[in-house]
């Protein structure tokens, strides 16, 4: 097997802030996986609260070329690798290169039945909270939106927000940035805005505080469950999880989160970081099972991968099988 790695770089349309970050472009490590005339690709941006970066997990992937060229399985790469960038872009990659041998979609490969899902469209973290209903006014194309926020001035932009856009189902994601307190603090005022959902209020490693806390508005894991070993903490604090590719190292470990998570009575989204229509396309595919859907990373990108996926008002099409799976 052919085995060949490379570094890209792709152009945001604006510079996009979360309260603990801001990416001005999106680099992704690529893979290529080649035999017999076929060839399957992933791509992965990595876990950056981890510390992963294109180059970092470039770097892993390439450790494991002798490995992989030698013509490893897709099970024998979770225990090569451990969960993260690196991983994904290799499991995706072998997911993408099973269908092109074998003649069949990723849909015939996993039973899943594919259908059209309806994505957020993302609000980025701004200076004001006018700034933020502002932008939220113009997504009028947008039924979901999901808004970033900090710990400064969170319910006054949400209410902004909720004024601009009286129509549009809110989910909110703080990533991290709000204390327990201001949780407790904010959740009574939020009723009346009708969140669908709130995202990782409080910091990873110290979210215990949230077991037998009874929340008015559904709370999601993101950063507290990175895969199924977390799984087991995470259904104790929280009513949903939130399943990113890159967290849990590939298509093969997200689908056993998904139903181990569902088997545990959690509700699911799918999640990015970024990226271009070839990193959703495998998420597209965790979609099928899931409550909430965030794979609008291209529509923050200047430029997408030829065949990408259709985006119509929030709508996410199936994916030509010509891009992936």
């Amino acid at each position: 097997m052919d085995f060949n790695i490379y570094l890209t770089d792709w152009s945001i349309i604006q510079p996009f802030k979360i309260a603990n970050k801001v990416w001005n472009n999106s680099p992704c490590l690529m893979v290529e996986l080649s035999e017999n005339g076929h060839i399957g690709r992933g791509e992965a941006q990595g876990v950056f609260y981890l510390d992963e970066t294109a180059e970092s997990i470039y770097a892993q992937a390439d450790a494991l070329a002798g490995e992989i060229r030698r013509g490893i399985s897709r099970e024998q790469l979770q225990d090569l690798l451990p969960p993260g960038g690196a991983r994904n872009a290799i499991d995706c990659a072998m997911w993408d290169l099973e269908c092109k041998q074998s003649g069949k979609t990723i849909w015939q490969l996993t039973g899943i039945e594919p259908r059209p899902v309806t994505t957020v469209f993302t609000i980025g973290l701004e200076d004001t909270p006018a700034q933020m209903a502002e932008k939220a006014a113009a997504a009028t194309d947008a039924p979901i939106l999901k808004i970033k926020l900090s710990d400064h001035l969170p319910y006054e932009r949400l209410a902004a927000i909720r004024a601009a856009r009286p129509d549009a189902i809110l989910v909110v994601d703080a990533n991290q940035s709000w204390s327990f307190e201001l949780l407790q603090e904010i959740l009574p005022k939020c009723v009346d805005l009708n969140l669908a959902m709130i995202e990782q209020p409080l910091a990873r490693g110290s979210d215990e505080v949230l077991e037998g806390f009874e929340s008015p508005i559904m709370l999601a894991a993101d950063e507290s469950c990175l895969h199924t070993g977390e799984l087991e903490a995470a259904a104790r604090r929280y009513d949903m999880v939130n399943i990113k590719l890159d967290k849990t190292g590939g298509l093969t470990e997200g689908l056993r989160l998904a139903r181990a998570a569902k088997e545990k009575g959690c509700k699911l989204m799918v999640g990015n970081m970024l990226g271009t229509s070839l990193s959703m396309a495998p998420s597209f595919v965790v979609a099928q099972l899931c409550d909430f859907v965030d794979i609008d990373g291209p529509l923050l990108l200047n430029y997408d991968q030829p065949l990408g996926l259709n985006y119509n008002k929030g709508v996410v099409d199936v994916f030509d099988p010509r891009l992936w799976g």
